[in-house]
């Protein structure tokens, strides 16, 4: 997994929005294997309860709360600083802070007398903050020594939704953000496997998280169990071989969806072209 895992000390692990929802799930997962876990949200309520139950049930693992607004580049850079100074390095960062649109999409209010200026908190958190974890995340997986069997750094896997893959009309500017994230895990891959570090996306149907504006929104729909999340990201960090995937979490199943083929040679041509000139 990277150049440490041979090493007596637990693999260190960074879950953004990691207090509550699926972050939680995933602290859960890590502590479960007895991984130091590094918490970054903005909730320090939940966050101090988070490390206090998990470590009562994994008393194996290491847990701590860092109080982080991905938004920020200062408290992400600072965070991520400190993690790597108290743990001696950072093998897999899961960038998974999110907000839902929190109600009526501002981009759907077609009917106003008077154009209202969009709100692009969902941007900033679901994308933004994305970017600016995975620059972080990176920097420092490259500190670490290739592992000598996979030749792996270490993993970086962004949380997207189904709602990048799907029209989602009635949250326009969430599914913006989500389809971004898609876009630059698929982008980014080539890029950091000349690294060793490889990247990843998830992309999970409805599941219960604290995102949506309401509880009572779930009772609507299908809702797909959180141990389809887990075995989604168990794949993406035990096989080597998958970097720039998108996997699909619906129901039990993990799909790994690919992007779309070329609509001719030109197009694979240019894209290629692109990537040998190395700017665009």
């Amino acid at each position: 997994m990277n150049g440490n895992s041979t090493q007596p000390r637990p693999l260190s692990v960074i879950v953004t929005g990691g207090s509550s929802g699926l972050g939680a799930a995933m602290t859960k997962y890590f502590a479960s294997l007895g991984y130091a876990v590094s918490i970054f949200d903005v909730n320090t309520s939940l966050g101090h309860k988070v490390v206090t139950d998990t470590g009562s049930e994994y008393p194996q693992s290491t847990i701590n709360f860092k109080r982080v607004d991905v938004t920020s580049w200062s408290d992400l850079d600072t965070a991520f600083r400190e993690v790597y100074q108290q743990r001696g390095a950072v093998d897999i960062v899961m960038a998974n802070a999110g907000i839902s649109e929190q109600g009526v999409s501002s981009l759907t209010l077609v009917d106003e007398e008077e154009p209202s200026q969009p709100r692009l908190r969902t941007l900033d958190v679901n994308l933004t903050g994305v970017i600016y974890t995975v620059k972080l995340a990176a920097h420092y997986i490259r500190k670490n020594k290739p592992d000598p069997t996979t030749g792996s750094r270490g993993t970086i896997i962004c949380t997207s939704s189904n709602a990048g893959l799907y029209p989602f009309p009635v949250a326009p500017m969430y599914a913006a953000s989500k389809a971004g994230v898609i876009g630059l895990v698929r982008s980014l891959a080539r890029v950091l496997e000349r690294v060793n570090i490889r990247i990843n996306a998830l992309a999970p149907a409805v599941l219960e998280s604290g995102i949506a504006p309401s509880k009572a929104l779930f009772e609507e729909m299908i809702v797909t169990p959180q141990e389809t999340l887990i075995k989604g990201i168990a794949q993406l960090i035990g096989d080597p071989k998958i970097n720039g995937a998108v996997a699909e979490i619906h129901g039990d199943s993990v799909t790994l969806r690919p992007p779309h083929e070329y609509v001719d040679e030109a197009t694979y041509a240019n894209i290629e072209t692109f990537w040998k000139l190395g700017i665009a």
